[in-house]
């Protein structure tokens, strides 16, 4: 990996176009890609491919080309394994992409399936895991956002979730975003009035709290509702979610015309705010799908090299967003095989539904559906619409995937020139493939931590970003320059460990420090304790005006200073930089502070875990209390036997 100097004498800086390739793994817009551990050599590739062949067998299954660090190139899939890998090595007929790839390769991993759809979904699984350079990658670090309609407590909770499904319930989702969610929850909230407090709030209330006050919850907490008129109020947002909302719609008139005979015109003012709210979400929907159901609409737009796939979520004929995919490592690669590839993963993390219309048909779609209707238990049909209202769908994907790409070609180029004339500013030698902006955040030292993010010309890698927590007993409380000098020293030890040689793609290229000289100082003489010389740093000071001005001052380590114009481009990224550095850092420090409000000295003990905790805290009152009980007032407790008592009278009394 070329390293990186900040050289006053630099006049010019080298064009992204133009410069060598970085080994980054994750910067994954990279038509080529440097060789880990040794050098191209596609004869090597070649018999290495061979050596795996004659142990093959004709069946289904996965492989994984290695490089000579044992690092994952690509994956594929293949209905019959030995005659799939024996097309490498006829290295005339592959593609540049491909003869490079096998240039690369030293060895195989081969995972044998029982059939071929069940190696498209290892497939999917294994690029998701491994991202290798070499194949259709779907970048997308978060994962879809649902709603959760808990079915564990004898008043559901409704609420938004992400990652697993450990909790009981039903979940209506993918949403394209979390706005999303949120309007939905309050839709909900407005017309089915659900409860959206945890279970420990709800057990504790006295008394109504505000969202009962202002019509958006019913207050089964104190018993304004009971059990039954609550499960029917879920039993109407579980239609509304399936897309029964004509029926809510007609159920909720009914009943206000019937309270307005019955002359209860508070209720039917109710009522009548709940048939609006319903009335308007049903209104503000981007596209009409009604009669749809449960489908994913999917559009590939391509120019300039890149793609953008536009894909649209509707669930019981409702609209819950869109989204914009820009795939990479899509050179030399097929539309059709990037759609491909693009759902095999996207639907790894995502129920698939019964319905999924495209612009186009995916490569080897009869076996897409197969695997697809595997994965998500039910039958699954692929669709490419020819007439119909289907087709207005489709255009309109087609017309948001292409405008969408328009934009990201936009800001690649605008990024391009700013980073160009960031490099012409500093002097750097080059356009900085991974950047690494760094902050403390502490209260009068108090749950001190370090915070890293990431950056590079793609923008934000947030998989990369890391806290420290502040450990160190020789570190002072507030020490802003003893708590970088750790933040480095535990950050660039781990990287002098792992990669020493800086093969990995994981050593910056440009860092960037909150604080001024002092800051920069520590850091920088920790790194020359280290023998770390190299790695350019800069530190971001606010000006005289402390900021007010948006006049910053760069520090250089040879003791230069630069400052920006106001509205200047550069000065722009470089702050935008720096603020997410400083919200990552400041929402670390607030979740360890919250974290240490709810924990006690109880959580130490060894054997006492939530429930005898909760028995000592009740019996005793404070964790101080129990702190300072006798053995015999402990062996009093209810729930803790002597065994117990006798631990934690240890604990405290060593």
């Amino acid at each position: 990996m070329p390293r990186r100097h900040c050289d006053p004498r630099a006049s010019r800086y080298l064009s992204i176009m133009s410069r060598p390739q970085s080994p980054d793994r994750f910067h994954e817009d990279k038509a080529t890609f440097t060789v880990r551990g040794s050098q191209p050599d596609i004869d090597a590739g070649v018999e290495a491919i061979r050596t795996t062949l004659k142990t093959l067998p004709s069946r289904p299954g996965v492989y994984r080309m290695q490089d000579a660090r044992g690092e994952v190139l690509y994956v594929g899939k293949a209905r019959v394994l030995k005659n799939r890998v024996a097309n490498y090595i006829q290295v005339d007929r592959l593609p540049r992409r491909l003869q490079r790839m096998v240039a690369q390769t030293r060895s195989m991993t081969i995972v044998t399936t029982n059939s071929e759809a069940e190696a498209l979904l290892l497939e999917a699984q294994l690029i998701k895991r491994f991202r290798p350079p070499y194949n259709v990658l779907l970048r997308d670090d978060k994962s879809f956002p649902f709603i959760l309609l808990r079915e564990d407590h004898a008043f559901p909770r409704v609420q938004k979730h992400r990652g697993a499904r450990k909790y009981k319930g039903r979940y209506y989702g993918p949403f394209a975003s979390a706005g999303s969610v949120t309007r939905t929850i309050n839709a909900l909230q407005k017309l089915f009035l659900l409860r959206s407090c945890t279970d420990s709030f709800f057990a504790n209330r006295s008394r109504p709290c505000l969202l009962y006050q202002i019509r958006r919850c019913s207050a089964p907490c104190v018993g304004r509702i009971d059990e039954a008129g609550y499960s029917e109020l879920v039993k109407d947002a579980q239609d509304f979610l399936g897309g029964k909302s004509t029926a809510v719609q007609r159920k909720l008139g009914e009943a206000m015309q019937t309270a307005s005979d019955a002359l209860d015109f508070e209720q039917a003012a109710m009522l009548r705010d709940r048939l609006k709210a319903l009335t308007f979400i049903q209104g503000s929907q981007a596209i009409n799908a009604e009669g749809l159901g449960d489908a994913d609409i999917f559009a590939l737009a391509a120019k300039g090299g890149a793609m953008c796939i536009q894909a649209f979520f509707i669930r019981g004929g409702q609209n819950w967003g869109h989204r914009s995919f820009f795939p990479v490592h899509t050179a030399e690669v097929a539309e059709d095989d990037v759609l491909a590839s693009f759902m095999a993963q996207f639907y790894e993390e995502v129920p698939p539904p019964r319905l999924i219309l495209a612009d186009r048909a995916p490569a080897d779609c009869e076996l897409m559906t197969q695997a697809l209707a595997e994965r998500a238990g039910a039958k699954v049909r692929i669709e490419v619409p020819q007439r119909g209202t289907r087709t207005r769908l489709i255009r309109q994907a087609q017309r948001n995937a292409v405008e969408a790409l328009d934009r990201r070609l936009a800001e690649t180029t605008t990024q391009a020139k700013i980073l160009g004339e960031m490099v012409e500013a500093f002097g750097l030698d080059g356009v900085p493939d991974r950047i690494e902006i760094y902050d403390n955040s502490h209260i009068q030292g108090s749950h001190a931590l370090g915070a890293m993010v990431v950056a590079g010309p793609e923008g934000f890698r947030k998989n990369a970003y890391r806290k420290f927590n502040i450990r160190n007993p020789e570190t002072m409380p507030g020490d802003d320059f003893a708590m970088m000098r750790e933040v480095f020293e535990r950050r660039f030890g781990k990287a002098q460990r792992e990669d020493p040689d800086r093969d990995g793609g994981e050593w910056p290229d440009l860092v960037l420090i909150d604080g001024g000289k002092g800051q920069l100082s520590a850091a920088r003489t920790m790194l020359e304790e280290m023998g770390i010389e190299d790695v350019c740093m800069i530190g971001i000071a606010k000006g005289p005006h402390h900021g007010r001005e948006g006049r910053e001052v760069f520090h250089l380590p040879d003791g230069r200073e630069v400052t920006f114009p106001l509205n200047h481009p550069v000065l722009f990224y470089l702050q935008r930089l720096r603020d997410e550095a400083h919200r990552f850092a400041i929402g670390a420090h607030r979740q360890k502070r919250s974290k240490a409000i709810t924990t006690s000295s109880l959580d130490d003990v060894p054997g006492i875990g939530p429930a005898r905790k909760k028995a000592l805290l009740m019996h005793f009152g404070t964790a101080r209390a129990v702190k300072d009980a006798a053995l015999e007032d402990l062996q009093r407790a209810p729930g803790v036997s002597r065994a117990v008592a006798r631990q934690v009278y240890d604990y405290f009394h060593q």
